[in-house]
């Protein structure tokens, strides 16, 4: 017998008995929608997890500091001192996989534009790297190379500053600075703009300068850190920021010494790697070479960690079902033999090969499992869809899940592998049966009918 005949004949006795192969084809619907449908809930977990801390900033960053931290082992051995200079950014940047790096400095000024005053956090960075670290500006510009006393402000900036001399009510609109278009000042006197203070004060102390500054560019939203930052030339920054500390330094008389701003080390800097798996092995590296490096994706993959669990629990369940149909399968394929025990044993007195006969059967089961495949990853993608459009309004009671979250996500790659999987469950389940076939005696089976 060639193929066709094969499948025109599976095809036929399928249909002569088609309320046992439907109910058949059924079970294996129920489980493989039931393993896509649990599988899916544990994506859709996974998915809500990595929107939740993209949220927080970019996975694609890994933060450095000084404060090594030595692994499980070798808490006792004192870690070694490093310095987070020019000469460590270099070796950060000749990694394979880095695509920027930047130092960082934090810092907290005073700001006056126009008759709005507020307190800002500034972050010295390397003005070369702002694109790669994906800033974007929603007004204006990002900083340029050399820029001097220029600064770029987050999404938010310019609602955190009020007028002193104005009353606010509880619910009004808040005030809103022109921070490109108004004359900024900038200075570490924490007093600047304020109306005076009651009691006592020392005429004598000269406050910190004031340096004239100018807003750039305003940030496009980006929901973390960068909302409420500003950004300048990290140069720039150091300079003005030893020149603030000596002022306030000798104002102190020995009470407290600020802190020396280094001209060659920094506190903190940001490396950003091109492909995000290869941001644990980078990471790795900058950890052995004595620094601290600290990423989102180590949050990421200890939430992943407890999905894999959940999903592996509600895996296991929905392969219950599916075992069930496999089953069901090999016993629909045992009782067909019995009743076509007279059709094998003709066939091979006309000299049907035992090849022929077990294809057949094994078409037949395959049949079943492929069938009852595709109908139940369609059934998964609708009970998907009632989840995600029913399910998110149903969670929200307990909380925002926020924009653009899933219940269930059923990823291309997990309906084909349902697909194939089904069919591979269908063609095992009729091996058995097949191989029962063949072996079946043609004049005993003859004998029988």
């Amino acid at each position: 017998m060639n193929s066709i005949d094969i499948v025109n004949m599976g095809l036929r006795n399928m249909w002569r008995r088609k309320t046992r192969t439907i109910l058949t084809v059924l079970g294996v619907i129920i489980g493989t929608s039931s393993i896509v449908t649990m599988l899916s809930l544990g994506i859709g977990m996974n998915e809500n997890f990595k929107r939740e801390i993209e949220s927080m900033g970019s996975l694609n960053i890994i933060e450095v500091n000084t404060y090594y931290v030595p692994p499980e082992g070798n808490m006792g051995k004192r870690p070694k001192e490093v310095s987070l200079d020019d000469k460590a950014l270099a070796k950060f940047k000749a990694i394979d996989g880095v695509d920027a790096v930047t130092p960082i400095m934090r810092t907290y000024w005073k700001f006056g534009a126009g008759k709005y005053i507020g307190g800002v956090s500034v972050i010295g960075i390397d003005t070369k790297s702002m694109e790669a670290f994906d800033f974007k500006v929603e007004e204006g510009r990002l900083l340029n190379e050399g820029d001097k006393g220029a600064l770029v402000f987050g999404s938010y900036v310019p609602e955190m500053f009020y007028n002193p001399k104005a009353s606010y009510y509880y619910g009004g609109p808040p005030p809103k600075a022109d921070l490109i278009s108004d004359k900024l000042i900038m200075t570490m006197n924490q007093e600047y703009g304020e109306r005076r203070r009651t009691g006592p004060s020392d005429s004598s102390e000269k406050p910190p300068p004031e340096y004239k500054v100018k807003g750039v560019g305003i940030l496009k939203q980006s929901n973390d850190e960068k909302d409420y930052n500003a950004y300048m030339d990290i140069n720039y920054l150091k300079k003005i920021q030893e020149e603030s500390n000596k002022v306030q330094d000798r104002q102190a008389r020995g009470r407290y010494r600020y802190r020396e701003v280094s001209k060659t080390s920094y506190d903190n800097a940001m490396v950003k790697v091109k492909d995000i798996k290869d941001v644990k092995k980078i990471q790795e590296q900058i950890k052995a070479m004595g620094f601290g490096a600290y990423s989102l994706t180590d949050i990421l993959e200890s939430m992943q960690k407890t999905s894999a669990g959940i999903q592996a629990v509600l895996g296991g369940i929905g392969a219950v079902s599916l075992l069930v149909a496999a089953l069901g399968i090999t016993n629909t394929m045992i009782m067909s033999i019995y009743e076509r025990t007279r059709e094998i044993g003709v066939m091979k007195v006309l000299g049907a090969e035992l090849g022929s006969i077990r294809r057949l059967f094994l078409f037949e089961a395959g049949l079943i499992g492929f069938s009852g495949g595709i109908v139940g990853i369609g059934f998964s993608f609708l009970v998907s869809f009632i989840l995600n459009k029913f399910g998110v309004s149903f969670m929200n009671f307990f909380g925002p899940m926020g924009e653009g979250s899933k219940i269930s996500v059923i990823p291309l790659w997990l309906a084909g592998a349902s697909v194939l999987f089904a069919t591979l469950v269908g063609l095992v389940s009729g091996y058995y049966p097949a191989k029962r076939a063949m072996k079946l005696s043609a004049l005993e089976a003859i004998k029988t009918e």
